[in-house]
């Protein structure tokens, strides 16, 4: 098996129980309180909001250091723009915004001055995804993760919890060079275990299964590992690996999952083009072919509703995962 974050050797129920201690949360309040944190002790870091800094958290930053935030208003592209120059003068830019506006309005900026020029800047988008919610179409970011890692020089990173993304943004502030972090607007429950530390291009393996493997990154880690705690109950061994770091994919242990399985299932809130579920089918069609099934949405746009009516609308929970892992283990 590869060399990889594992917990192996804890069993799936105590990990879910000590998850459960703590009150589901937020990755966008997650990062809020880590980057104050950051800047009492880092005086380089910089952040920049596109006037929605009370949505995106960063306003925690802002009325603590208000001589190191930059309210560029509802201009994403001169955001980005100025990020770029703020990192060429030897400062760490966090610039934040909907991940619809960072990725969409400003990609051509995105693509020129931070990752062409390569430099070390962390977009760090929030509101991503159909739990965005009543906003609707317009606002729901489901191309993302698409757009952001088919450009060279880019890392993409999906939280699963509040707790995996505090551990991403004390990463990635040390990390040289262009950025990518979706965060969402919904409170998510934590999964990850207290000792966690994220290592970029590292996926953290919750369990090895025979008969399937489920890949997983940000909300769905959690419905990964419901869908596997029920599919054991019916004899069905089905492994959780939570693949957070989307580019660069921890290819060593996904052919492991593989190789282990013979059979992949990805979950994702985005759609299935382009995004996790795309990026590993690229892997394993080159290397390991094997039958992978992907959840997600399905090459459609959102709509205005509840969080979790939309996911049960576009097949993003548990009882879906198990469904078709059911369905596709009999033929």
């Amino acid at each position: 098996m590869a060399e990889v974050q594992s917990t192996e050797h804890r069993t799936q129920n105590t990990d879910k129980s000590q998850a459960e201690k703590r009150k589901p949360e937020a990755t966008r309040d997650a990062y809020g309180k880590t980057l104050l944190e950051l800047g009492k002790k880092r005086p380089d870091v910089v952040v920049l909001d596109a006037d929605l800094s009370g949505s995106t958290k960063t306003i925690k930053f802002a009325k603590e250091f208000p001589e190191r935030f930059f309210n560029m208003g509802i201009a994403e592209q001169d955001m980005i723009g100025t990020a770029a120059g703020l990192a060429l003068a030897g400062k760490v830019p966090f610039a934040s915004t909907f991940a619809v506006f960072e990725t969409g309005r400003a990609w051509d900026q995105i693509r020129l001055t931070v990752c062409y020029s390569n430099t070390n800047v962390k977009l760090v988008a929030t509101h991503s995804g159909i739990t965005v919610g009543e906003d609707g179409a317009s606002h729901q970011a489901l191309e993302d993760i698409a757009l952001m890692r088919t450009l060279p020089n880019m890392t993409v990173i999906v939280p699963a919890d509040a707790a995996e993304t505090e551990s991403v943004i004390n990463t990635i502030v040390d990390q040289k060079g262009p950025v990518y972090v979706r965060l969402g607007r919904a409170k998510v429950p934590y999964v990850m275990p207290d000792d966690y530390k994220f290592t970029p291009g590292k996926a953290f393996v919750f369990h090895i299964g025979k008969d399937v493997n489920i890949v997983a990154a940000g909300i769905t880690v959690d419905m990964a590992r419901e869908a596997a705690g029920i599919l054991s109950k019916e004899g069905i061994d089905a492994g959780v690996i939570n693949m957070s770091t989307i580019k660069p994919l921890d290819e060593e242990t996904l052919l492991s999952a593989a190789k282990s399985s013979g059979f992949i299932v990805t979950a994702e809130e985005h759609s299935v083009i382009g995004g996790l579920g795309g990026a590993v089918c690229e892997f394993l069609a080159e290397n390991y072919p094997v039958p992978v099934k992907r959840i997600g949405v399905q090459d459609s746009f959102g709509c205005s509703g509840r969080p979790a009516e939309l996911l049960k609308l576009h097949g993003i929970t548990a009882e879906n995962i198990v469904e078709t892992i059911k369905k596709a283990l009999k033929k």
